[in-house]
């Protein structure tokens, strides 16, 4: 066991021990907001196998993960509306806390990996991951304006 996967191990069981009580108890605002964590999590723990192991797949998951997650959490904050409407979920700390996780292992592992490929994929899912966990999470707290409520 190198560095790497020791960190991921950390990133994974602290990032999705919590985001997994999140979904699997509260209220629905507690859900949601855990479920978008939960794929902000899991790209840094992702990349971080990806450089441990050096199997370059791991990025491509992590590149699928940071596209489809916040996706995801947009769909629900969709459907969710409704029931979302009286009491939106806030998760200011929650949200800039795992934004601030996956830039700091993107641009660790922008620095040891060096120019080339790997970089410019890296730093899409970095721009991805932070970008997309924070524009699902302000969809989640305010909602969408279009949309009626009832």
């Amino acid at each position: 066991m190198n560095g790497w996967i020791l960190a991921a191990t950390v990133v994974l069981a602290v990032g999705l021990g919590t985001t997994l009580w999140g979904v699997a108890t509260g209220p629905l605002k507690r859900r949601v907001v855990a479920q978008n964590l939960s794929t902000a999590m899991v790209c840094p723990g992702l990349l971080l196998l990806s450089q441990g192991y050096s199997r370059t797949a791991y990025v491509d998951l992590a590149l699928l993960m940071a596209l489809l997650g916040p996706v995801g959490t947009l769909v629900f904050a969709r459907l969710l509306a409704g029931e979302l409407a009286d009491d939106p979920p806030r998760a200011r700390g929650p949200t800039w806390a795992a934004a601030g996780v996956g830039a700091v292992v993107v641009l660790v592992l922008c620095a040891v990996t060096g120019p080339g490929r790997s970089l410019v994929k890296l730093l899409i899912v970095g721009a991805l991951l932070v970008g997309g966990n924070l524009v699902a999470s302000r969809a989640l707290s305010h909602g969408f304006a279009e949309v009626s409520r009832g």
